[in-house]
């Protein structure tokens, strides 16, 4: 069996949700006896830009085959101007805007487009639904489509490119039940086969240091959030609950956030940035946590949740995320806020609470190995691809090449209306 994915970028110093996913399930398909897997991704590895800045070609990267297509262009300005226009009205946007908002929002990659059109793989599985890549090899291939959508509640899902573009699928893999039910209310898609998936959790490879002597604070309590330091993840939001925490409660507990830096970081004596930082200074930092914060409110799996339960260390989310509320609530392995006032007093409980925190650890640990180990989610996942394939592809529409303006070449079905 051969199978063959489409990301927008790939690498293992690609942070994002979406692409590190495709990877970790990429790397360990490629080991199952029977199975080849490729991915098909564009000479890109900043999403805000789409600057090729990998050389175009083929290379193996942990045991995986990897095609590199070059961008057609970078991203321009153009794309925030359209985008802060529709995201008002999503719904309401006509098709022509949503394909236009879609060449913009990028990676236009048609020489990639081009290699999905002519695949001799048994199954394609596009990941995640929101760029152009994704769109467009849907539209261009000939064999089993299969979407990870890995969708959250965002103005972009409303958009009607893709409501047309989801028509064509041949399964959906999800990663929790609440992407899939947003799925469905969405787009009406129950009839297509599905399954929820999520991921598995790696097993944890620190040092054994102090994740205090690493982030300089000590033996010092802290908080960590562990992801790209970005307004979108809610990092604003954090950083400024916590000095108004800080304010009403002074004290020695200190703030880490662990990752790469999108924007400039929070500026506080008591909130540590660390940037970018090794597979075991992550796992040291974390392990040495009271509490792992993720206050992102768009989610559609959160591996890091996860990974803080494999250390038997409590979570703290948004109440607004509805993955991330729905692992907490499963496993009762963590807490969640929607203000500041229950952002103080939730804090309050898990540094306060030794024993607490053990017990929502040790439930966070047995609901991950419970559902999240690598064999069983592999077993289920080439399972699903096989019936997919055994089913072959859902009738199309017929496919209309488009030259955009943008410098890209878009595939689309041919076909009146808004919807």
């Amino acid at each position: 069996m051969k199978l063959t994915f489409v990301t927008p970028r790939y690498g293992t110093e690609v942070i994002g949700g979406a692409e590190t996913a495709a990877r970790m399930l990429a790397e360990r398909l490629c080991l199952r006896p029977g199975w080849e897997v490729e991915v098909l991704t564009s000479c890109a590895l900043d999403h805000l830009t789409w600057e090729n800045t990998e050389p175009a070609g083929t290379t193996v990267i942990n045991g995986v085959t990897v095609r590199r297509f070059p961008t057609a262009s970078p991203r321009t300005l153009d794309y925030f101007y359209l985008d802060g226009k529709l995201r008002v009205a999503p719904a309401e946007a006509t098709l022509s805007e949503t394909r236009m908002w879609l060449a913009l929002n990028g990676p236009m990659c048609p020489e990639l487009v081009d290699a999905v059109a002519e695949s001799d793989a048994d199954v394609i599985a596009c990941y995640p639904y929101l760029f152009a890549t994704t769109v467009d090899a849907i539209a261009a291939a000939k064999v089993p489509v299969v979407l990870h959508p890995a969708a959250h509640d965002e103005p972009a899902l409303y958009f009607s490119a893709f409501r047309r573009s989801f028509r064509d699928i041949d399964g959906l893999v999800y990663h929790t039940r609440a992407e899939r039910d947003l799925m469905e209310d969405v787009f009406s898609i129950g009839a297509r086969p599905q399954v929820v998936l999520g991921l598995g959790v790696n097993e944890p490879a620190g040092a054994g240091r102090s994740g205090g002597e690493i982030l300089g604070i000590g033996d010092r309590p802290y908080l960590c959030y562990l992801g790209r330091v970005d307004e979108h993840k809610g990092c604003g939001m954090l950083a400024d609950y916590f000095a108004e925490y800080k304010q009403r409660h002074p004290g020695d507990l200190a703030l880490a956030f662990v990752g790469p830096v999108s924007a400039k970081g929070p500026d506080h004596p008591d909130i540590v940035v660390t940037g970018t930082v090794s597979e075991a200074d992550k796992w040291d930092i974390l392990g040495g946590a009271q509490a792992m914060v993720n206050p992102s409110a768009y989610e559609s799996f959160s591996l890091v949740v996860l990974e803080a339960w494999t250390l038997g260390v409590p979570v703290l989310v948004n109440g607004s995320c509805a993955a991330t509320m729905e692992h907490c609530r499963r496993s009762g392995g963590g807490l969640w806020f929607d203000s500041y006032r229950t952002f103080e007093a939730t804090v309050d409980r898990l540094t306060g609470d030794a024993p607490m925190r053990a017990a929502l650890g040790d439930a966070g640990r047995r609901y991950t190995a419970r559902n999240y180990l690598w064999p069983s989610i592999i077993d289920r996942y080439t399972a699903f691809l096989t019936g997919v394939v055994e089913r072959g592809t859902h009738p199309r529409l017929r496919t209309a090449r488009l030259e955009l303006q943008s410098g890209g070449t878009a595939y689309v079905r041919e076909g009146g209306g808004n919807d």
